[in-house]
């Protein structure tokens, strides 16, 4: 049990402390879970004041909407102990507020973060990198620009993620490595990356292009030993696997389970917030590669560290792949 507790803000009225698993409840508009005055008495007996200190978040995550998928992106985001400082943002405040409660009673079981919530972007200060799972409404007057972190990163969850990535973008004036849409993170997930090698490009969904070409498996090409797969001349049909993989995704949403998107969105925060470097199929601004001249935003793998995508991949394509990738760019 620590002392160090965070205040959770939901709004102007709705602010909490909750200590452990103990229940919050309400006193004159504010939350608390029991005599203040007790808690500073006890604090004072326990320990001796020797210097200020002052609070640091080194890894401040924020979160716009707190439906399904947004919450399984936050508790997969707290599960890993990626963020030090958890924001959520909802302009529907009594499901902010059990969610945020619901999450603190639960944060004794992790690495004790702070949580905080609000209707207002006000709380998203600060960020090192703001996840976008849901549109949210705006109030009179109300300006962000002076609350963006210089160095903060934007994940685009919301569908359709190539075109609203293009959107943030423009709207929000960041340096095009600072915006990164999901992609075809989740797609090229379906096969265990320790296992084999292979890539989804272009749109997430209907769309995307399998490079059947690159696909390996322990760093041997399944093109030498199949020339054939992927294509309609394939007597194993190989293409059935990147249809059954478009397919999940409507099984997914049919279903209402949202805790893969979650996961896919915790690995890509992991790789930023931890600067790993690794290499994702995400969705960035690619005008000047494959033919395509136009300012698109489509998945191709990208590096991905603590400056958001520091290099694109440049995939030796066939003809009819490349073909595939410039079709949708120049629509």
């Amino acid at each position: 049990m620590s002392w160090t507790v965070p205040i959770i803000s939901a709004g102007a009225m709705l602010n909490f402390l909750c200590l452990g698993m103990a229940p919050c409840v309400p006193l004159k508009g504010i939350w608390l879970f029991t005599p203040v005055s007790n808690m500073a008495t006890v604090k004072s007996e326990l320990t001796e004041h020797f210097t200020s200190e002052e609070r640091v978040h080194r890894s401040k995550v924020s979160i716009t909407g707190t439906g399904s998928v947004g919450m399984a992106c936050a508790i997969s985001i707290l599960l890993k102990g990626l963020s030090d400082e958890l924001a959520l943002v909802d302009p529907d405040q009594g499901k902010l507020k059990g969610e945020t409660v619901d999450l603190q009673h639960g944060s004794p079981f992790m690495k004790m973060p702070s949580i905080v919530c609000s209707k207002d972007y006000l709380v998203t200060a600060n960020s090192s990198l703001v996840i976008i799972t849901a549109g949210a409404r705006q109030e009179k007057g109300e300006t962000r620009l002076n609350l963006v972190h210089p160095l903060c990163k934007l994940i685009i969850v919301s569908n359709i993620v190539d075109v609203l990535t293009y959107v943030a973008w423009k709207l929000s004036a960041f340096p095009k490595n600072h915006v990164i849409g999901n992609g075809c993170n989740l797609d090229t997930l379906g096969i265990h990356s320790e296992s084999c090698r292979g890539w989804i490009l272009r749109e997430h969904g209907d769309s995307s292009v399998c490079v059947w070409s690159g696909v390996n498996i322990a760093g041997i090409p399944l093109k030498d030993l199949n020339s054939d797969i992927g294509t309609d001349k394939d007597p194993e049909q190989w293409k059935n696997v990147h249809k059954e993989v478009i397919a999940s995704a409507y099984e997914i949403i049919k279903m209402n389970t949202s805790w893969t998107i979650g996961l896919s969105v915790a690995d890509l925060t992991e790789s930023i917030l931890k600067n790993l470097r690794r290499t994702h199929p995400v969705s960035t601004i690619i005008k000047g590669l494959y033919g395509i001249d136009e300012e698109v935003f489509l998945s191709i793998p990208c590096i991905l560290g603590e400056n958001g995508i520091t290099n694109l991949i440049k995939i030796k394509l066939t003809p009819e792949e490349k073909a595939h990738l410039k079709e949708l760019g120049s629509r």
